[in-house]
């Protein structure tokens, strides 16, 4: 479970800095206790410019407590992170809302959208705040041309105990590419993985990185997969993933080049996932430049056909 720092429970409520000094160690507690379950704890680089009471930053109201605890939540918000702004999945345009309140560009926008595309993430809020209650149901509302809403359900912490409860039930971290392969076939039904797909990971070390990649590629793959309306015809949303994912030189998916084809043409066939007898010519494929990853697939691109993934390791046409 991704658990992200809900910027949105910061909001000049706090009348005297020691009371906001009690809120934000509740909030470190929390983040104690998500490590324990080997959890990180995802915040904004902007979270440092928060404004807990009217006219202070987070980083002037903080410079009144132990040196130690100033120096680790300093360090945590400006430099350590986890950061989710940097692999940010939805974008400015996305409209997502919360009980009426426009939540694009928040933790809570990026939880819902990220929830809504197969990943599991939660929130912790700094109590007290306007967000003390949970769960949280946030509409992502959707194109004019495409009205068909799609609400995330987000679970929200601010005491130890409760979060504490709901980690033990949470499904388990990644922390190997066989968890990788187990979670990527439960989250994206509309992947169809073959068996020796990640064995290629092998003799590689494993990578928090390289695998927070490989899920945002396969969640691209899927998301395509089922962007399509009652006659077939790619949706708004369709439009947009292959538009920013699949053009231009800096695209994650691109189809490999003719010299590629013709000297790597062994290599890029693979067996057929559900028929032996056949093979499937590969070329098209997703990148993660994190240690020269790729993911390799088969799909006609049409609706309702299967999208294969075959192949995840290292680069395949080195030279």
């Amino acid at each position: 479970m991704d658990l992200f720092v809900n910027d949105l429970s910061i909001h000049g409520q706090f009348q005297t800095i020691p009371e906001f000094h009690r809120a934000f160690g509740r909030l470190m507690g929390l983040r104690k206790v998500a490590r324990r379950y080997r959890q990180e704890t995802y915040c904004n680089r902007m979270l440092v410019n928060a404004t807990p009471a009217p006219g202070m930053t987070m980083q002037q109201a903080l410079r009144g407590v132990g040196h130690n605890e100033l120096r680790a939540a300093m360090s945590w918000m400006t430099r350590g992170g986890p950061f989710w702004d940097e692999p940010r999945r939805h974008g400015d345009d996305d409209w997502l809302e919360c009980r009426g309140e426009i939540v694009t560009d928040t933790a809570v926008g990026e939880a819902a959208f990220r929830t809504l595309h197969g990943a599991e993430c939660g929130l912790l809020s700094i109590t007290p705040s306007n967000w003390d209650y949970s769960p949280l149901d946030v509409v992502w509302r959707r194109d004019e041309n495409d009205p068909s809403d799609r609400t995330a359900i987000l679970e929200n912490w601010w005491d130890k105990a409760s979060l504490e409860a709901g980690l033990r039930e949470a499904a388990p971290p990644i922390r190997s590419w066989v968890d990788l392969s187990v979670a990527a076939a439960a989250r994206f039904k509309r992947l169809t993985f073959a068996p020796d797909c990640f064995d290629p990971l092998g003799g590689i070390p494993f990578s928090d990185s390289a695998t927070e990649r490989f899920l945002v590629l396969f969640d691209i793959l899927d998301s395509l997969a089922q962007a399509f309306d009652k006659d077939g015809k790619r949706t708004p949303e369709g439009h947009k993933l292959h538009q920013n994912h699949f053009r231009g030189r800096h695209a994650l998916f691109s189809d490999s080049s003719t010299t590629e084809k013709n000297v790597f043409r062994d290599e890029l066939t693979f067996l057929h996932p559900n028929d032996p007898a056949e093979h499937l010519f590969c070329t098209w494929h997703g990148k993660i430049r994190h240690m020269t990853l790729r993911l390799h697939y088969s799909w006609s691109g049409r609706a309702g056909e299967p999208v294969y993934v075959v192949y995840a390791g290292p680069k395949i046409t080195k030279r």
